[in-house]
């Protein structure tokens, strides 16, 4: 069977870099669908993203937060949309952001990776020890279920721990050596492991040497378009043939529909429209 990650690779290769970002806010949702439960407001509107921009991106990546802050009725937004990518064999990305002792690592690993919130890969954060990553490595070790861990954020805040002076480097670099050794321990014969790092687009000057330093890893590559991020500068994250990443993009493309008048009628249509504009801006088509 296909690990996750090279499904991924693939879906890259036949469509392209994009990750739709499903950051989904109650403010979004169109007059037509207020009178709905929450729960149908929230997956309503993403079932309308997912629809329109499926055949033209690699995966999904709903965040959590926005539905935790929705409580109960949000979460299960949250599960029916993960459920609906899976039927319709899409790949998906939970931004959870986990990290933890083992114990709470193993609750926090099977309920995204075998629970109502399943996903096909899921964020992590190391920084609190390579030890916070251990409880999800059976799952790595059958290929089906990834992950991409923190490495260098796009937050203005990133410089008070990632960028901490260590040995005359980065700290965020040493974190990444390590992660890398788990990475190589769990490639398949494709070289290709189900880790892989999350690297925010907005480091221009980093890029060359982060992907020459963990070459063979995938990235989740944030901060495209609303954040700040380039198309020149996201490639330079990507390998020789403009994969190996993900690309994110989450307002600019669920949001374009409000710049339109006859927005909330064609919401989908909208954000089809931003993803083919994404595509045009990356690879010049």
């Amino acid at each position: 069977m296909t690990s996750i990650m090279q499904s991924l690779y693939n879906r890259v290769k036949e469509k392209s870099n994009i990750c739709v970002g499903l950051d989904t806010k109650l403010e979004y949702i169109p007059k037509s669908d207020r009178h709905l439960s929450v729960k149908d407001q929230l997956f309503n509107f993403n079932k309308r993203i997912i629809d329109a921009t499926s055949d033209l991106v690699s995966c999904f990546k709903p965040q959590i937060a926005y539905y935790e802050a929705c409580g109960i009725e949000g979460l299960m937004a949250y599960k029916e949309t993960l459920k609906y990518l899976k039927s319709k064999n899409l790949i998906s990305i939970g931004d959870i952001k986990r990290s933890d002792i083992a114990s709470t690592g193993q609750m926090y690993a099977k309920a995204h990776f075998e629970g109502d919130f399943e996903a096909d890969i899921i964020t992590l954060n190391p920084y609190m020890g390579f030890d916070s990553i251990k409880p999800y490595l059976p799952y790595f070790e059958s290929g089906q279920k990834g992950a991409f861990v923190l490495l260098r954020t796009s937050n203005p805040g990133a410089k008070d721990i990632e960028m901490l002076d260590h040995k005359g480097e980065a700290l965020f670099m040493t974190v990444g050596d390590g992660l890398k050794k788990i990475s190589d321990s769990l490639k398949n014969d494709k070289n290709i492991s189900p880790l892989g790092l999350v690297v925010g687009a907005t480091h221009e000057e980093e890029a060359k040497n982060i992907r020459q330093r963990f070459k063979d890893m995938f990235f989740l590559i944030p901060g495209y378009g609303a954040q700040g991020g380039r198309a020149d500068v996201v490639k330079k994250y990507l390998d020789e043939d403009l994969n190996m990443g993900v690309i994110n993009s989450s307002r600019a493309i669920i949001t374009n529909f409000k710049k339109y008048e006859d927005g909330e009628d064609k919401i989908g249509h909208y954000a089809r429209e931003a993803v083919l504009a994404m595509k045009r801006d990356i690879y010049g088509e």
